[in-house]
């Protein structure tokens, strides 16, 4: 299932990764083609504040793959709404203050980032200006932009968040050649037009939350600062992330002035927009991992996590071997593209070859890093992201830049993330004692998390005819571990009954492939199962509140709702969530129907389930047998 559930989610989160970065890349490409060297290194020196704004929309965005990925794994409602209301309520408060630092602050800001050194002349401070004023604009499109991103991936709405990235793509692409063509306004048409891109991308996106069947809802009175800090400390590795990369940006470009002036730093710009989109591959798998991880680890499942560490490493390697093989070849017609200085792209091509043989170890490393942040390992995330991103390859940069030039601030990128991949393996083969390159070892997740695989029963049904074998072993495996007869039944019914219910009326829905996952555990003594579906949205906890008055109904109607309403009564606790385009079903089932009282989802107790039991047991026995 990890597998399937990755692919399904990768394109989209590689595409809705390179949100940022598109209108960034279609700005470089005009710049550098239209605008001459000047404009491309003000480019260049405007970067970090981009960064800066990229930094605060990815950390909101990777909290709230955390903490609402835990909130979702665990059909906490409530906790769901609260991350959506708080994040929201982020995004706007962080919107608004940049918007007005920008603004008034533009000169110290432009003149903090080198554009007044004296080695460029005035214009290139007066390109940055302008850029800066042209960006500002859209900065909360900017920001709300990117926390659409990881709620629409849960809720399943992958289509829409290509149709806003290809919408933003083709808008920034017309607006920069009307920019250039026709208006010609410089570096802040070129940052205008970025920021209306982005208002058509958060458009199309936030019209999805206000459909009725958004499963997100803004409620003021959930907003917390408990779920603010949550957020934010889920997030820090994330943010930490992005300043090292900053002050890595500030630090190269002050490198390169010293060694090749403003052709170096314009083919550094180059090579950081074509490198961030080349980026958007190993940060799109590595969000994958990120929300997974969170989830699965909500859920206690150890296999799972595990078997995500294999997946994202495998499609690390290879999606981003081959994203090297490309530019490495095609290195010449990509740099002709951003620039029409020889000079220029005589550096930019070297340097951009040298640049992608970073980009398989940058993968690994940004996937485990975000893997890591998923399993609330924060401090080692930390420690990945300041090594990867700032300190190695800054030593490096530094070093290097001495001996061979700009051609040793090419390579201090490769030495950076080799670096950072061997410490990061001295860390795990010291955490387990063990020199052994596995996902067991990588996943950093002991044999005592969650439950031990001989208490976790899972089966998959595709048939109809699968539904007895596996309620049946169901039962066995209940019965083997302890839990009485009439326990082991009702927890077979109960899957019996809910899968029968899945295939006859979301299987025929549509022509996709679908399965039912029963996962089933013994938590000390007590089991909890889950009924997992990739079938349409449907809420058994809110059908049966919905139609609770049907239950004393005599008419034949009432019978409609009897499977759905004997398992919401045998359970003690019921939860349901959709994530990830997933049905979730949890119960949390009587250790001793005959002393239970009324469960919290529509439990009637235990005399109607002694009454519902007669009636159906034997039944299903008989189907067994």
């Amino acid at each position: 299932m990890i597998k399937k559930l990755f692919r399904q989610m990768l394109l989209t989160q590689i595409l809705s990764s390179m949100t940022v970065m598109l209108c960034m890349l279609i700005d470089s490409i005009m710049i550098g083609r239209f605008l001459g060297v000047d404009s491309m290194a003000a480019y260049g020196l405007a970067a970090p504040i981009l960064l800066v704004f990229a930094a605060m929309g990815n950390m909101i965005s990777a909290g709230i793959q955390v903490v609402c990925g835990k909130t979702m794994g665990s059909g906490d409602r409530k906790g769901t709404n609260a991350c959506f209301s708080v994040s929201v309520t982020m995004a706007a408060a962080i919107s608004i203050i940049g918007v007005i630092l920008v603004i008034v602050f533009t000169p110290q800001i432009c003149t903090m980032l080198g554009a007044s050194k004296p080695e460029l002349n005035r214009e290139v401070f007066n390109l940055t200006e302008d850029y800066l004023r042209g960006f500002i604009i859209g900065a909360p499109a900017f920001i709300f932009a990117q926390i659409m991103v990881p709620y629409m991936q849960m809720s399943g709405n992958r289509t829409r968040l290509v149709v806003a990235v290809g919408l933003m793509t083709v808008s920034d692409i017309i607006f920069d050649a009307l920019n250039v063509l026709v208006i010609h306004g410089g570096t802040f048409g070129m940052g205008l037009a970025s920021s209306l891109s982005y208002y058509i991308a958060f458009f199309i996106g936030i019209a999805y939350f206000f459909k009725k069947d958004c499963i997100f809802h803004f409620r003021p009175k959930r907003i917390k600062m408990k779920v603010c800090a949550a957020l934010v400390k889920a997030g820090i590795p994330t943010l930490v992330n992005q300043i090292s990369l900053v002050l890595l940006t500030l630090v190269l470009n002050k490198v390169l002035l010293d060694v090749g002036q403003k052709l170096a730093v314009a083919a550094y710009s180059v090579i950081s927009t074509a490198g961030n989109i080349c980026y958007s591959f190993s940060s799109g798998i590595a969000s994958v991992a990120l929300m997974l991880s969170s989830i699965f680890y909500a859920d206690e499942d150890r296999n799972s996590l595990r078997d995500i560490v294999k997946t994202m490493a495998f499609y690390a390697v290879v999606i981003c071997t081959a994203v090297t093989a490309a530019v490495f070849i095609g290195a010449n017609v990509l740099v002709s593209i951003f620039l029409d200085n020889p000079d220029a792209e005589d550096l930019a091509i070297n340097g951009m070859r040298l640049f992608v043989l970073s980009l398989v170890p940058c993968a690994i490393n940004t996937c485990f890093k975000n893997y890591y942040q998923g399993i609330d390992r924060v401090r080692l995330s930390i420690f990945i992201s300041v090594l990867q991103n700032f300190v190695f390859t800054a030593i490096c940069a530094f070093v290097l830049s001495r001996f061979f030039g700009t051609t040793g601030v090419w390579v201090s990128f490769v030495c950076g993330e080799v670096l950072t991949m061997g410490a990061m393996s001295v860390y795990v083969f010291v955490k387990n004692r063990s020199f052994e390159i596995s996902s067991k070892n990588y996943s950093l997740i002991g044999d005592d998390f969650g439950v031990s695989d001989d208490d976790c029963f899972e089966q998959s049904i595709t048939t109809r005819d699968e539904i007895v074998r596996v309620s049946a072993a169901a039962s066995e495996f209940c019965q083997s571990h302890g839990l009485d007869r009439k326990l082991s039944n009702v927890i077979s019914l109960c899957i019996e009954e809910m899968s029968r219910n899945t295939i006859d009326y979301g299987f025929s829905m549509d022509d996709k492939e679908h399965s039912i996952d029963i996962r089933l555990l013994i938590k000390e003594n007590d089991p909890v199962l889950r009924i997992r579906d990739n079938c349409i949205n449907f809420d058994p906890v809110r059908y049966m509140e919905t139609h609770k008055d049907d239950e004393n109904d005599s008419t034949d109607d009432s019978s409609m709702h009897m499977g759905i309403r004997m398992v919401m009564n045998m359970a003690q606790k019921v939860k349901y969530v959709n994530s990830l385009g997933f049905n979730n079903l949890t119960m949390s089932m009587w250790k001793d129907p005959k002393d239970g009282e009324s469960g919290e989802g529509t439990g009637t107790g235990r005399h109607e389930w002694r009454r519902r039991f007669k009636r159906r047991g034997k039944s299903a026995e008989q189907k067994r047998a």
